[in-house]
């Protein structure tokens, strides 16, 4: 079965289950799967119920679709994302985010929870995405393009939609809400980097580090959605502070965050759909 004919399968085992069109797809990280319980559920659809769905297997990640209204905006949230390092194939993983597209999402909003590599950020910190770094995971687009989705060679000099991102900082001002900017750098996991690593990543120019989103954005943008994201600076990377990382600590800083968070995100979604119609 190729990438398309899978997604068009997971597609209508959604379509059989569920009568809702989205306008925002958003992907929620770790720590922030509690935002989808807040708003105006209308249906969800675990996605062990979608045939052939890839299922997310880390620790606070629900594995689930929820569909609804956030202050009247029609949302599709992934209450869970599948990473490359579960060891899914890159086009299982971006799976998810063409299919969001299908169901007619026109914005993809990824919110992660990073590592710090800038050392003026803190633990804690909001961080804009403004540009990433994705060449040590492989693209999303190698092997047969499909033109249903994308064209073979799509331009990539502007992922993190500038308007959108516009939006984002003036919302952050409007509830006082610190928000620092930086570039994203994926890198496979599931291990956290090593402080030499870390070095390298700052280096390349980034200012954090995870294990998703970057991936998953390059799928979007082949497929035309406009896209934006904010990454949870959860810890300092590796070298930066003397503390051993671990997912514990990562989890504890985002479940801290989370109010805020969710007062950014869901702010932001309100007046970003208020700039598309």
């Amino acid at each position: 079965m190729t990438p398309i004919e899978k997604l068009q399968k997971c597609y209508e085992s959604f379509r059989a289950k569920i009568d809702f069109v989205p306008e925002i797809a958003l992907i929620l990280g770790s720590g922030l799967g509690a935002l989808a319980d807040e708003i105006d559920v209308k249906a969800t659809l675990n996605y062990d119920e979608i045939e052939g769905f890839p299922k997310s297997t880390v620790p606070g990640h629900k594995g689930r679709f929820v569909f609804g209204y956030m202050d009247e905006v029609p949302v599709v949230i992934m209450q869970g994302r599948v990473h490359y390092y579960e060891g899914y194939s890159m086009q299982d993983v971006v799976l998810p985010t063409r299919l969001m597209k299908m169901m007619g999402a026109k914005v993809l909003f990824v919110t992660n929870a990073s590592g710090g590599v800038n050392a003026s950020f803190s633990a804690g910190d909001f961080m804009l995405i403004t540009d990433q770094i994705a060449n040590f995971v492989p693209s999303p687009l190698i092997g047969a393009n499909f033109e249903e989705l994308g064209t073979r060679f799509p331009d990539m000099s502007e992922i993190y939609d500038k308007d959108l991102r516009a939006i984002v900082a003036d919302t952050a001002k409007e509830l006082d809400i610190k928000l620092q900017q930086g570039v994203y750098i994926q890198l496979t996991g599931p291990n956290f980097e090593s402080p030499a690593e870390v070095r390298m990543c700052r280096t390349l120019g980034a200012d954090a580090v995870g294990m998703s989103t970057a991936c998953e954005t390059i799928a979007a943008n082949h497929a035309g959605m406009k896209i934006v994201g904010i990454s949870c600076v959860a810890n300092l990377g590796c070298g930066l502070t003397e503390n051993p990382l671990t997912h514990k600590e990562v989890m504890e800083a985002a479940d801290k965050a989370a109010p805020l968070f969710k007062k950014l995100i869901r702010g932001s979604i309100v007046n970003i759909h208020k700039s598309l119609n």
